[in-house]
């Protein structure tokens, strides 16, 4: 079934885009091998791509893909290959190779809008609209990820700056933290009961100093 427009003729003198409108395989591989451009267009602006993948010929648009045809191509209304297309298998194999499924035409019209405007069966309308459901999800996911980058940076920011502005107290975080791990390293050597008798000891001589003085 062709989900070409319904006044589109189908036939053209360019061997390649005709092969493309026939579904023939070994033609179009022939004329691609010869040395054919796998993104001539038509007068309409349309590729063997957009032909091919209108009347669901996967193949074909495999074959093309292979030989180097720009899957991002649009004719002149801003239509990828991808908004002419109504079959789930031509469908799935380019947007899996990266035709995303939420661009629109110059008219503003994504794939799905035109699929259910040409009234395409119903397992092409859930599939298009399962893939725009998933590309939105990962957009939301993209943003909030990006969100959250742009807010650990800022705050990792913040903190060199105000180390910067501080140098003082900086540098007293350091001293500070020696003093703790010499402290404690001094105790486990010595042994606390030790510790604490050296401090008293220390403490009676303090206080017999003063007392003669």
């Amino acid at each position: 079934m062709s989900y070409v427009f319904v006044n589109d003729s189908s036939q053209t003198n360019v061997p390649l885009l005709q092969a493309c409108i026939d579904g023939d395989f070994n033609y179009s591989k022939r004329l691609l091998e010869s040395g054919f451009d796998p993104n001539i267009r038509d007068s309409r602006g349309r590729t063997g791509l957009h032909l091919a993948a209108a009347r669901g010929n996967v193949d074909i648009c495999q074959l093309l893909h292979k030989f180097g045809a720009d899957l991002l191509a649009t004719d002149y209304q801003g239509n990828t290959a991808l908004h002419l297309c109504g079959h789930v298998d031509t469908i799935q194999f380019l947007v899996s190779n990266g035709l995303k499924i939420d661009i629109c035409n110059h008219q503003g019209a994504t794939p799905l809008v035109l699929a259910k405007r040409r009234g395409v069966n119903k397992d092409v309308i859930r599939l298009l609209e399962s893939l725009e459901e998933q590309e939105v999800k990962g957009f939301n996911r993209g943003t909030h990820s990006k969100l959250e980058t742009m807010q650990t940076a800022e705050s990792e920011s913040a903190m060199e700056s105000h180390s910067l502005l501080n140098p003082n107290l900086q540098q007293g975080e350091g001293v500070l933290s020696s003093f703790r791990t010499t402290w404690q390293e001094f105790v486990e050597d010595l042994g606390f009961w030790r510790v604490l008798l050296l401090i008293f000891v220390i403490a009676l001589l303090s206080l017999g100093i003063a007392y003669y003085a």
